[in-house]
């Protein structure tokens, strides 16, 4: 198994009472958590089906809860300590091997990365069919793999969980501008959208779950609902300002938008925790987490406001006698007014 990851933390529970042997190539330990999943007993299926309005209230309990825990993560990290003692607690109940701890236990600030959440993780671990091998792969040769530090394994498998790519998103090679360059030329230092869902010279794209809105503490369903609220009023407002047209994000209100941001993430634990982690791009910039509460995205996102926008709409065509131009003399014109054929920019107030 290579990788230590949320992947990981499934995948090793699950095949260690099946395999002969298991060797976890570890580059770096996390910090995981009891979980706390259990049944919803029979009283309380009753008791929410009696007043519905009790699950309104759990549910809004449970939201509550995690609002609160941003101020932890997002300005005063030094707070986590207390649940790295308890996390600690978690890896002492079922590794007692000291040896063993020490390579499971993380040197940075819990929350830096991740925190993965499973109860059966340590206990498998700690079986006698596995090995940790606590550096990362280096090379496989053949049956062979070899980690940075020179310990080698044998292996009839190998399973991946090595992560996924984020802050290089693959599709960005695919959308192409208003100019000709590719989202992933324009992200080239870092990606960053208005609101996380609008990028400066990409008329009419929007993207769910875009730049600086995961989380590293809720749920992203309450993003994901947040980004298409504002979605459905992007179309609204496209509907109002009727004919054909298009809104392209104004690169003044994505660089004032982002600069909000990165202000308020340089406290965060993301930053600050002593962690190389994916929610970082190669800059060392933050690119993917969002500095603040779930209700605050919310009031961010309800409404699209049309002064960060450009409103966009085709260029007219007149002939040289007051008729239509023909295609070239309109894409000209419209190359020179705007930079994109055919399209002129029409500002609009909200």
């Amino acid at each position: 198994m290579i990788g230590t990851g949320a992947s990981a933390i499934q995948i090793v529970p699950s095949i260690q009472p099946e395999v002969g042997r298991l060797t976890l190539f570890q580059r770096t330990p996390a910090w995981v958590m009891p979980r706390m999943d259990r049944a919803i007993s029979g009283a309380e299926r009753a008791l929410h089906r009696a007043l519905p309005v009790t699950t309104r209230l759990r549910r809004g309990l449970l939201w509550g809860i995690r609002e609160l825990q941003v101020q932890a993560f997002t300005k005063h990290p030094g707070e986590l300590g207390f649940v790295e003692q308890l996390a600690k607690r978690n890896m002492a109940r079922a590794i007692k091997d000291p040896a063993l701890r020490a390579k499971l236990t993380p040197d940075y600030r819990i929350g830096c990365k991740r925190i993965l959440l499973s109860s059966d993780y340590y206990p498998a671990i700690a079986r006698p069919n596995v090995d940790l091998v606590a550096s990362g792969l280096s090379e496989v040769r053949g049956s062979t793999l070899v980690a940075a530090d020179g310990t080698e394994a044998e292996a009839d498998a190998i399973i991946f969980g090595t992560g996924f790519h984020v802050t290089d998103m693959p599709i960005a090679e695919r959308v192409v501008g208003a100019d000709g360059r590719t989202l992933a030329e324009t992200w080239k230092g870092g990606m960053e959208a208005l609101r996380g869902a609008s990028a400066a010279g990409f008329p009419n794209w929007m993207t769910i779950i875009g730049p600086n809105t995961g989380l590293g503490n809720s749920s992203m369903i309450l993003m994901i609902e947040s980004q298409l609220n504002y979605m459905a009023d992007y179309l609204r407002q496209l509907n109002v300002l009727g004919g054909r047209v298009a809104l392209d994000a104004r690169p003044a209100a994505v660089e004032a938008w982002n600069h909000r941001v990165q202000e308020r993430m340089k406290r965060t634990v993301w930053n600050t925790g002593g962690c190389t982690s994916w929610y970082l791009d190669a800059s060392g910039r933050n690119t993917t987490i969002w500095p603040g509460t779930t209700a605050e995205f919310r009031r961010a996102t309800r409404r699209v406001d049309l002064a960060e926008y450009q409103v966009l709409r085709p260029a007219a065509k007149k002939g040289a006698a007051g008729g239509a131009a023909g295609p070239d003399a309109a894409a000209k014109k419209g190359a020179a007014g705007s930079g994109t054929a055919g399209v002129t920019t029409a500002e609009v107030s909200a």
